[in-house]
């Protein structure tokens, strides 16, 4: 496993995570609208994923010997709830390239299979976030 790189990338992916965790709290309590206001739970059972997820990156962190970056991404928020969509899809696909960059570095050692393994756990989850948010953006 290349150590470093994976320390990095690890870092790097924390703080889009924790980014996530604010923006889909902001979006939660910003949804309006008959067509918003039913995803607003969605979001918050998403926001509280990605703490976890954020606590499980930092769990890596520590136990590869880094120390994890204390940096949130910059969240943003829009008052427009289908801009906000727009706008938590773009950070989720990019919360998911970051992770999917990690996985060279993991190496086939043991641990090293046990990171890809959480990593990719962890895209499964944001891709299925993404593909919820794209059918919400749908048109008819």
């Amino acid at each position: 496993m290349d150590v470093d790189a994976a320390l990095a990338g690890l870092n790097r992916a924390l703080a889009l995570e924790l980014r996530g965790a604010v923006e889909l709290t902001l979006a939660a309590g910003g949804a309006t609208g008959i067509p918003y206001m039913g995803i607003a739970a969605q979001y918050r059972a998403w926001a509280t994923d990605a703490l976890e997820d954020a606590g499980r990156l930092v769990d890596k962190i520590v136990a590869l010997g880094g120390t994890p970056d204390a940096e949130v991404a910059d969240p943003a928020f829009d008052p427009d709830p289908a801009k906000m969509v727009e706008r938590l899809l773009a950070s989720e696909e990019e919360a998911v390239e970051a992770l999917r960059e990690i996985i060279p570095a993991t190496g086939s050692e043991g641990r090293g299979e046990a990171l890809e393994h959480l990593l990719e756990h962890l895209i499964l989850r944001k891709q299925d976030q993404a593909d919820f948010l794209r059918r919400a953006l749908a048109r008819s």
